[in-house]
C-alpha cells in the first residue's frame, strides 16, 4: 500500500513539474519578447542607458533573469532565456519593432520619413514650439503646487517610481519636473495611453470622410457570424463582445499580442465572439490594434499609412519627438507603443483640452472630444471612447468632467476641461504603489478663486529643475 502510494505521490510530482515546464516553455517567448522590445525602445527611441531600464522597467518577474545584449552599431537587441531567445531592431523614424517573422520583410517596408517643421522650437513661443513666457498670468497657489510636485517624486521604491511629470494651465506650461536620471531629452513610454492617441488618428480620418465609426468593421472573417455587427464605435467602446484576457501578469491574451503575435489585430480579430456587440464592457487592448488594421486597409497605401500619423497630427501639434511604433506585420501597434517626450505629451492633451482645435486650426471633428467623454455603454461610467472618464467617481474630489489617457505603469495625461488643466505623470508604478488620485487632488487644490497674479516661472515653480528641493 505504502508503495502504490509512493508511486502515485511520484506520479504527481512528475506531472506537476512537466505542468510547470511546459508553461515555462509557452511562456519564454513573453519573458524575451517583452526584453528585447522594450530594452530596445527605451535605449534606441528614449535616450536611456541599459542599466537604467533593466534596473527599473525589466526588474520584475522572469523578465529580470532575461539576459540582453545590445548592439549599438546595428541598434538591435537580442534577449535570451533558459533556450528562448527574441530580438528586437530600430526602424529609423518608427522605433523599434520585436521580430517575429521574416526580418527583411520588416527592415524593408516603404517607411516614410514626413520631415519635422522648418523652425528651431526654441525661438517659437509655447505650445506651437519651446519658448516659454518669462512671466505667466496664473491663478494658482504655487506653494500647495510645489509641495504637490515634490510628492509625486517621494513614491519612489528602489529604482521604481515617478520618472517625470509636466503641468499645462490656461494653456501656459507651468511646472515640469524630472526625477534624477531623466530629462526633457528623454521620450517615455504611453503604453495604453497609445489608445488615445488612435482615436485621434480615426477623428482625422472621420473628418476626412474615410471612415464611419457607426459601420460594420471591414473585417472578412466576421462577415457571416456574430461578429458581423461589430463597429469601429465597439471596438473604441470596448464593448465589441469579443473573448479577450487583459491580464499581464500571466501567459493571457495581451501578453501573447504583445510579444509573441506577428500580426496583433490578427490575434484578436480571430477572437471568438462573446457577448452582444455593444452590451458588455471589457477593456481589450488588442481591440485598439484591430482599429489601427482599419485605419491601414482604409488608406490602402502603406507609404501613405506610415506618413498619416507624423503629417496629419503630430506635425500640426507641434509634436516634434512623437514615435508611434508598430507590431511585426507593420501596423500600428495603436494599443500600446508611443513614445514621445513630455511636453509633447502635454501637447496632445491641450489638443483635447481645446476641442480638437490647435491655435485656430481644426485638427480633428467638431465634436469629437465631447464623443470622447460619452460613457460606452457597459462601462459604468468609467470608460468613453478610447478615453478613461470621471464618471464613475473614481477620482471623487476632482471634476466630473476629467478624462484622462491612461498606460499600464502609471503613465497618465489627465485632462479637466474645467479647469483649464492638463496633467502628464509618468513613471514605473504599479496601481498599488502611487496614489493616483490624492496625486491629482493635490495639484486641483494648487487651483486658487483669488484673482491672477503674475510670477516669475524659473523662481517659483518647477520647470526643468534636476533638484527636489523647494525654490
Amino acid at each position: 500500500m505504502k508503495k502504490r502510494i509512493s508511486l502515485i505521490l511520484s506520479a504527481i510530482l512528475i506531472l506537476a513539474l512537466g505542468g510547470g515546464l511546459y508553461y515555462i516553455h509557452l511562456f519564454t517567448p513573453v519573458i524575451t519578447g517583452y526584453a528585447a522590445k522594450n530594452l530596445a525602445s527605451d535605449v534606441f527611441v528614449g535616450n536611456r542607458t541599459q542599466e537604467s531600464v533593466e534596473s527599473t522597467d525589466l526588474n520584475f518577474s522572469f523578465i529580470k533573469f532575461a539576459k540582453n545584449t545590445v548592439d549599438y552599431n546595428k541598434k538591435e537587441v537580442t534577449s535570451r532565456f533558459l533556450w528562448a531567445k527574441s530580438k528586437a531592431i530600430y526602424i529609423d523614424g518608427f522605433g523599434c519593432v520585436l521580430v517575429r517573422g521574416n526580418e527583411a520583410e520588416i527592415r524593408n517596408r516603404p517607411y516614410t520619413i514626413v520631415p519635422l517643421p522648418d523652425i528651431n522650437p526654441d525661438t517659437v513661443a509655447w505650445p506651437a514650439g519651446d519658448k516659454l513666457a518669462d512671466t505667466i498670468s496664473v491663478d494658482i497657489d504655487q506653494i500647495k503646487l510645489n509641495k504637490a510636485i515634490m510628492n509625486a517624486f517621494k513614491d519612489s521604491v528602489g529604482t521604481k517610481g515617478t520618472f517625470a511629470i509636466a503641468i499645462a494651465y490656461k494653456n501656459q506650461l507651468i511646472a515640469e519636473k524630472y526625477r534624477e536620471g531623466f530629462s526633457d531629452k528623454n521620450r517615455f513610454l504611453s503604453w495604453s495611453m497609445a489608445k488615445s492617441f488612435t482615436h485621434a488618428l480615426v477623428g482625422i480620418m472621420v473628418k476626412k470622410g474615410l471612415m464611419d465609426i457607426k459601420q460594420p468593421a471591414d473585417i472578412p472573417v466576421w462577415k457571416n457570424d456574430k461578429r458581423a455587427a461589430i463597429t469601429i464605435e465597439n471596438l473604441m467602446h470596448m464593448n465589441a463582445g469579443l473573448e479577450w484576457n487583459e491580464n499581464y501578469g500571466n501567459l493571457s491574451d495581451v501578453t501573447l499580442m504583445l510579444h509573441k503575435a506577428v500580426d496583433m489585430a490578427e490575434f484578436t480579430y480571430n477572437k471568438s465572439p462573446v457577448a452582444r456587440p455593444d452590451s458588455v464592457w471589457l477593456y481589450n487592448s488588442g481591440a485598439t490594434n484591430i482599429v489601427s488594421y482599419l485605419i491601414r486597409k482604409k488608406i490602402g497605401n502603406d507609404a501613405e499609412y506610415y506618413a498619416f500619423p507624423r503629417r496629419e497630427l503630430f506635425n500640426p501639434i507641434g509634436m516634434r519627438s512623437a514615435i508611434f511604433e508598430t507590431d511585426a506585420s507593420g501596423t500600428l501597434a495603436g494599443s500600446s507603443y508611443i513614445y514621445a517626450s513630455m511636453r509633447d505629451y502635454v501637447r496632445f492633451g491641450l489638443l483635447y483640452l481645446n476641442k480638437g482645435n490647435w491655435l485656430g486650426q481644426q485638427i480633428l471633428p467638431e465634436g469629437w472630444t465631447d464623443y470622447a467623454m460619452q460613457p460606452a455603454n457597459g462601462s459604468d461610467g468609467q470608460y468613453g471612447s478610447s478615453f478613461w472618464l470621471n464618471q464613475s467617481g473614481d477620482y471623487p474630489d476632482v471634476p466630473k468632467d476629467l478624462f484622462m489617457c491612461r498606460g499600464h505603469d502609471g503613465q497618465y495625461i489627465y485632462i479637466i476641461p474645467s479647469l483649464e488643466l492638463v496633467v502628464v505623470r509618468t513613471g514605473f508604478s504599479k496601481k498599488e504603489d502611487f496614489n493616483y488620485q490624492q496625486f491629482l487632488l493635490s495639484i486641483v487644490e494648487s487651483l486658487t478663486s483669488k484673482d491672477d497674479k503674475i510670477f516669475d516661472k524659473n523662481k517659483e515653480l518647477y520647470l526643468d529643475i534636476g533638484k527636489m528641493e523647494s525654490r
